[in-house]
């Protein structure tokens, strides 16, 4: 049983090597997994599975009770500098903050600009959870064209802060250009995110966004 319902998306530059796009996105996962992806919108049930990306990391998946969510992020891709730039705007559901997000592969970095706390966060970057950005503008064509239809999971990460970085310049012109002038600090994964102290807890903030065939939630946390 499939629903098809159709998402108007355009390219917001034709020319050059930088791409725009905007990126309409819905997901609601249910005990089947309902999964809704965009450029055209598609619906229809697939298993709920556990995974682990290539680090080892435990990546859950939402359950039975998880809400059907609308994401919406408008994409920039530099296939020269092989860098994906994302937007995600005030989301249409709480627990989740507007951002920007920098995926820079030549510097295997990844850079959140979290706005309502007007801060940064960077991280190596997860090649497991993160398509390059040549792969993802073809699976965006590709979905338009309706030539691939993803399945696609909602998948959770837990990621600390550690440390401020002072000095931006070091990250690259990309990260840069974003958290220049802003509080910028050092993330680093954590290999059990259940394991989390209740402590912790109270200080983590939310980003989700669409960076390969799945939606990735990114839980931000600073310990007392």
């Amino acid at each position: 049983c499939k629903d098809v319902e159709a998402v108007a998306v355009n390219p917001r530059r034709a020319g050059g090597r930088t791409w725009g796009w905007c990126l309409v996105l819905g997901l609601g996962l249910m005990l089947a997994g309902l999964v809704v992806v965009g450029f055209y919108l598609y619906r229809h049930f697939i298993p709920v599975r556990d995974d682990i990306d290539d680090d080892g990391d435990e990546l859950m998946l939402s359950g039975a009770s998880a809400p059907l969510l609308r994401l919406e992020e408008d994409v920039e891709f530099d296939l020269d500098y092989s860098v994906s730039l994302i937007n995600v705007p005030v989301p249409g559901f709480e627990e989740s903050d507007p951002a920007e997000i920098v995926h820079d592969f030549q510097r295997l970095l990844t850079a959140y600009y979290d706005v309502n706390l007007g801060k940064c966060y960077v991280i190596a970057l997860n090649t497991s959870i993160v398509m390059p950005p040549r792969n993802l503008f073809e699976l965006m064509i590709n979905i338009r064209r309706g030539t691939y239809l993803p399945q696609t999971y909602l998948i959770h990460e837990q990621l600390v802060v550690t440390e401020r970085i002072d000095d931006v310049d070091e990250l690259g012109f990309f990260i840069f250009r974003m958290c220049n002038g802003k509080p910028t600090f050092r993330l680093q994964r954590r290999p059990q995110p259940l394991a989390m102290e209740k402590r912790s807890l109270e200080n983590c903030h939310k980003i989700r966004h669409f960076a390969s065939t799945m939606v990735v939630e990114t839980v931000i946390c600073e310990q007392d």
